[in-house]
């Protein structure tokens, strides 16, 4: 979803929560979330957009059904004023966490296809060989994303995420920086900046 469409909700809903009436014209702790969900079907449009606080955000069902129900049931947001700070508390922790993880050429997210986790480490799996496979699979055959996704089980844009993914280059990244990792890459820089270049060249991926 784009960032103007996602300015035009929250201007339209006036930045408060639907559900329990929360407001801050700054966004902080509000989110938008799609009426229909876009694994069923639901499109980025205003009409399927509606503003909500991230605690009413995070139990929102997924059914567009028991979801008009949920909105319905409006709350007084002053009652979740407590857990909305607490909330916030816990984030600034854990994202001073991640910072300092960051810093350290450490993971932040989860790993990856072909990575595991050992003592907070990012380390090669046996099966990592399947990233390479993929990724030259890719260059030297001509197939498209839905037909190799399906060949390792896997959806277009998960796909897109293992091909454009810069830690199997030895890299971490945070908050839109880069930085060198301490784990061990899994690919060559020249074999992962031809998979780019293919990648744009298709309009697979914006240049």
């Amino acid at each position: 979803m784009n960032f103007k469409l996602k300015q035009q909700a929250f201007k339209r809903d006036d930045f408060i929560c639907q559900k329990c009436g929360f407001h801050n014209p700054n966004i902080t702790d509000l989110e938008i979330h799609h009426i229909k969900p876009r694994v069923f079907g639901g499109e980025d449009i205003l009409d399927n957009l509606i503003t909500l606080c991230s605690i009413c955000h995070n139990y929102a069902p997924d059914s567009e059904k028991f979801f008009i129900k949920y909105l319905n049931e409006k709350i007084d947001g002053k009652i979740l004023d407590t857990f909305r700070i607490s909330t916030y508390s816990i984030s600034k922790k854990t994202k001073r966490g991640m910072n300092l993880s960051f810093e350290r050429g450490n993971l932040v997210t989860k790993a990856p296809l072909g990575y595991q986790v050992i003592d907070k480490q990012l380390v090669p799996k046996n099966d990592s060989y399947v990233v390479q496979e993929i990724y030259q699979t890719f260059l030297n055959q001509d197939i498209s994303l839905t037909q190799l996704a399906k060949k390792y089980n896997l959806s277009v844009n998960g796909l897109k995420k293992i091909l454009t993914n810069q830690t199997y280059l030895g890299k971490i990244k945070f908050a839109g920086q880069i930085t060198d990792g301490q784990h061990q890459p899994l690919l060559s820089k020249q074999l992962f900046e031809q998979v780019q270049e293919k990648l744009k060249n298709k309009g697979w991926i914006k240049g």
